[in-house]
């Protein structure tokens, strides 16, 4: 039996729910590929770091942060930091689930590349290095014969790169379009449905998809990051959000809403991106009037969609349906499982 050791930076909600299927999936993972999975570091920003050359005990791991918030095992708990961690210790797939730092990609970026630089291959839940520094990053894996995976950046788990990769071949695509962020998606439609503001947002939170300060996502910067991410990848955009026309639902108000809903329309946060006649990649994310006979329009609640355009198969949209964290969480497995069968 084949090993294949893994070093998680990152142990939260996410992290936990990944932990949790490679538990449940040991031993398919075993009879379908023929590797033994074992966890030999953990990183995080509060709960301490672990190093486990023989393997770090998952579910006695997993019911240390639900019972106490924290690492206890003392005899795998390091002074490693999670940079140290990337760059010494022993592991072949660095698994990159840090939070997100929208504005640079950091420090992701670099965990990536001290991972490349020794060879290793990496899987990235974090947005931020595709956004930032994709083609760079991509450049480096294949200079270092490494593999580099991400597909849970943008809609979870949902097949968005593979989709374009392995059934889109020689497809050029033209155009990307889509509401990628469901805080936002989420609070108009509760506008429209004529809930106080502080509600929504208070709701939100219990429900666990708004952050403490939503104003990364209200603002269209998550949206800005995830729209540069499919362009990097899908189109070759090589840019960076900060190139992105970008404006929030910051303004918007229920008058607005009325208005556009007296015109037969809703109001959408829409990321676009697309050649100009130069060959220039333009993109944008903005609040637009969407006609309620249009499918976008159709798009509630947490839900996300994503399309498409290409010369041969013309439009393709695919939807992810109010994900919960386990979507985020096969993400990063289905990229796992695609590092063991290539």
């Amino acid at each position: 039996m084949r090993t294949k050791k893994l070093a998680l930076l990152g142990f939260g909600n996410a992290g936990q729910a990944f932990s949790e299927m490679l538990l449940k999936k040991q031993d398919d993972i075993r009879e379908k590929y023929g590797y033994e999975i074992i966890v030999t570091a953990i990183a995080t920003n509060t709960k301490g770091n672990l190093i486990g050359e023989d393997g770090i005990d998952l579910r006695e791991v997993i019911n240390d942060v639900e019972e106490y918030g924290k690492f206890c095992n003392k005899e795998q708990l390091t002074e490693m930091t999670t940079i140290e961690i990337a760059e010494a210790a022993d592991y072949d797939v660095l698994i990159e689930m840090t939070p997100l730092n929208i504005f640079t990609g950091q420090p992701a970026i670099d965990h990536i590349e001290a991972a490349f630089k020794r060879s290793k291959d990496v899987i990235t839940a974090n947005k931020g290095p595709i956004a930032w520094k994709f083609k760079a990053l991509e450049q480096m894996a294949a200079d270092n014969g490494c593999k580099f995976y991400y597909e849970t950046t943008v809609m979870d788990g949902t097949p968005v790169f593979n989709l374009a990769e392995k059934t889109l071949q020689l497809a050029e695509v033209t155009e990307v379009k889509g509401i990628l962020n469901s805080t936002t998606n989420f609070i108009l439609e509760e506008l429209a449905a004529g809930s106080d503001y502080d509600d929504i947002i208070e709701r939100g939170r219990q429900m666990g998809f708004v952050e403490a300060d939503p104003s990364m996502d209200i603002e269209g910067y998550d949206a800005a990051a995830k729209i540069t991410a499919l362009l990097n990848v899908l189109m070759d955009a090589d840019i960076t959000p900060d190139m992105v026309d970008r404006k929030g639902i910051e303004d918007i108000t229920i008058e607005d809403i009325k208005a556009a809903e007296n015109r037969g329309n809703v109001i959408k946060l829409l990321c676009k991106g697309a050649r100009d006649h130069d060959g220039k990649i333009i993109a944008s994310v903005r609040p637009e009037e969407v006609p309620k006979s249009d499918m976008l329009a159709s798009i509630d609640s947490t839900t996300s969609i994503v399309s498409i355009t290409t010369d041969l198969m013309k439009t393709v949209s695919i939807v992810e349906h109010q994900p919960e964290i386990e979507q985020t969480a096969y993400g990063v497995f289905g990229d796992l499982l695609r590092v063991l069968s290539e």
